[in-house]
């Protein structure tokens, strides 16, 4: 690395940490019937730290996907880390808004967050900024694409993470939500890494040079419907091969203190199939 090398990166990491303070800015305005310091500080809500902080490390990632790709003038760099910088911070928060409206759409994810201080649902939270991120993340990177690519890669990603957790909630013999409001952080903790690992693969998928819809589109479409129809045989197998002799739904639901440790090991098993999927489709 010279100097002028030096000199652009800390200019980019300067940009990167403006941009995410306007995103914290954005967040706040966003959620402005609740105070974060209050919550964090006063109160010690762990379920709003789970949310936060899975918001942070999204829009982290997100922001990310700008940076990683060929070299550019100083002066293209920070103009898109700009422009996609800010609409990273918009997409990330209207994909926290659509797990409220159809993921999570039996109660309002800010009633779980901040009157019960439930970590069970701030863990789904911080499942879905990170998933989002990295859809966000594949959307952005790459060359040939604009604006209007990235956001309709990211549409269809969100799409893909609604029916996942459609799909989820159909494979599991418990229900989902009523296993969350009754603050099992164990079934928040599968659920979370079902939806990360669902975004590993959309963010993948749609990372890379875009060069024409006709090219592109359809084999982003065949990988994401992939994850998608092997999740529940991803289940299986960890049930059956990791955990061979018990069950996983009986010790993150049907016990009376819900196994999180079991729950651990289900949501990085997502987690690392996902990235399998993906090299082998």
């Amino acid at each position: 690395m010279n100097l002028d090398q030096f000199i652009t990166a800390i200019v980019l990491i300067g940009i990167f940490y403006l941009i995410f303070f306007i995103g914290k800015i954005v967040y706040g305005w966003i959620h402005w019937d609740y105070d974060l310091t209050e919550e964090l500080v006063q109160k010690d809500n762990p379920a709003v730290a789970l949310s936060v902080g899975g918001y942070y490390l999204g829009l982290v990632i997100a922001v990310g996907g700008i940076l990683v790709g060929p070299d550019q003038t100083i002066v293209d760099e920070l103009i898109d880390l700009c422009v996609y910088g800010l609409m990273s911070i918009l997409l990330l928060n209207v994909s926290w808004f659509l797990c409220d409206k159809f993921i999570l759409y039996r109660f309002k994810m800010n009633d779980e967050l901040i009157r019960d201080q439930n970590p069970g649902t701030g863990v789904v939270s911080f499942g879905v900024s990170v998933a989002s991120g990295l859809v966000i993340y594949g959307s952005v990177s790459g060359e040939g694409g604009n604006i209007w690519t990235s956001i309709a890669f990211w549409a269809i990603g969100q799409v893909m993470l609604i029916a996942a957790g459609l799909v989820y909630n159909r494979m599991i013999p418990y229900d989902l939500h009523e296993q969350i409001e009754k603050d099992n952080v164990a079934a928040g903790v599968s659920f979370a890494g079902a939806l990360i690992a669902m975004g590993v693969i959309v963010g993948l998928a749609a990372e890379g040079d875009f060069e024409s819809w006709s090219a592109d589109l359809s084999g982003f479409i065949l990988v994401s419907l992939s994850g998608l129809v092997l999740l529940p045989v991803i289940r299986f197998l960890t049930d059956k091969i990791l955990i061979p002799t018990v069950s996983l739904s009986d010790e993150i639901a049907r016990q009376e203190k819900p196994n999180v440790g079991a729950a651990y090991i289900e949501a990085i098993s997502y987690i690392a199939a996902s990235f399998i999927i993906y090299w082998c489709v």
